[in-house]
């Protein structure tokens, strides 16, 4: 049988808005590398976050963890957008979400609020 909905060749529509702080993290790069561990409640599309606690062995996660506000923020997002993932590249460290499509992508006034608040604690650190 063929596929009555047969999936598009070429790129798809999926996208990513990366923060970038410009940092030199020279041997150190464990130390900047964090995720968010997020408890949630419910299930599918009533899934909410509960609790956030950053997941990384250096310096970073020990500093965003610490930041309460920071994580009461990020708990008051999708489960999609609270997901968010810090790890250093060339000469600075990314901060990003997760893929979206078209109709998704975009960055509101609080996630960017958010991404603020973790680049001055990766200039902290």
């Amino acid at each position: 049988m063929q596929d009555p909905n047969p999936l598009p060749w070429g790129a798809l529509d999926r996208f990513q808005a990366h923060f970038i702080v410009k940092k030199d993290v020279g041997q150190q790069v464990v130390n900047y590398v964090a995720r968010t561990k997020l408890t949630t409640k419910g299930h599918f599309a009533s899934k909410t976050v509960v609790k956030v606690e950053w997941d990384g062995s250096g310096s970073l996660a020990t500093l965003l963890n610490r930041d309460a506000e920071l994580n009461e923020m990020i708990a008051k997002q999708s489960v999609h957008d609270a997901t968010i993932y810090v790890e250093p590249t060339d000469g600075a460290i990314r901060i990003r979400n997760k893929w979206k499509n078209h109709i998704d992508f975009g960055i509101t006034k609080e996630l960017f609020e958010i991404y603020d608040r973790i680049a001055g604690h990766i200039k902290k650190a």
